[in-house]
């Protein structure tokens, strides 16, 4: 059998090798192959808004495949880019929507967002990670979750940080081993356990990131033995991490349909 270390070791041991097996898969190359050739054509919000395939694919990429449907979310996060505190993204604690606005930035760059690397062959990256990271999950949800941490843990710059991220937030317990009602403690109390436990500076330290993830692995393995307890609950149904009660209360107070 298997263990959680050993596949998760499988993928990030030659993590290019397993990125081109995913972009080879013949879904994955179709819609890569389909933004890559029509993204350069988009000048505007409209635009984007207007191609459904590349809409889904540039959000899918960024892991918020489950806010499809939030068009009018999603287009007040482009519209007012990020460049000012008080932008809609900037004002979320969700930094995928910063991240979304960066690659596609049509606030700042006007008809030329599309014509940046970051908008093209950047996204198609993410695209083919966040794509790995789905079909890891869908074997060992353990997998996908220090994949996932790999990935994004090196930007955290506090406990705070890994508090806001349910996914993070899901790894460090499981580090601490530390029970899920802990999540339910203040938050000051929560922060300041990590704190005293993990030094975040670590996470930029590619052998101690390695090594906290070695032991990460280990426990999922010991404490997620059973098929009683869904840990992708932490992703939603599809990709990125659950949808927070902040993007909750700013979707109803907009109009969906994308205007």
């Amino acid at each position: 059998m298997t263990t959680t270390y050993t596949s998760y070791q499988m993928i990030a041991g030659n993590l290019t090798k397993s990125l081109e097996r995913v972009s080879e898969q013949p879904d994955v190359a179709r819609e890569t192959e389909y933004y890559l050739a029509n993204i350069g054509n988009v000048k505007t919000i409209d635009d984007f808004f207007a191609d459904t395939r590349l809409y889904n694919y540039a959000i899918k990429a960024h892991g918020l495949e489950d806010m499809g449907y939030a068009k009018a979310f999603m287009r007040k996060v482009l519209t007012e880019g990020v460049d000012t505190d008080d932008s809609f993204a900037k004002q979320l604690t969700d930094s995928r929507y910063s991240d979304l606005v960066e690659s596609l930035n049509f606030a700042r760059n006007g008809t030329a967002a599309t014509s940046f690397d970051k908008a093209q062959k950047g996204v198609a990256d993410k695209y083919a990670r966040q794509t790995l990271e789905q079909t890891a999950g869908e074997d060992n949800a353990g997998v996908r979750l220090a994949l996932y941490f790999e990935r994004t843990a090196p930007s955290i710059t506090s406990a705070f940080g890994l508090l806001a991220d349910d996914a993070l937030a899901q790894v460090t317990r499981t580090l601490l081993q530390m029970p899920d009602e802990f999540a339910a403690a203040d938050i000051d109390k929560q922060a300041a356990a990590i704190d005293k436990a993990i030094d975040i500076k670590d996470f930029k330290d590619p052998a101690k990131l390695s090594k906290l993830l070695e032991r990460f692995t280990a426990l999922w393995e010991i404490n997620n033995s059973s098929d009683t307890y869904d840990p992708l609950a932490v992703f939603g149904s599809s990709s990125g991490y659950g949808i927070s009660s902040d993007l909750l209360l700013s979707i109803n107070t907009l109009k969906l349909g994308g205007r």
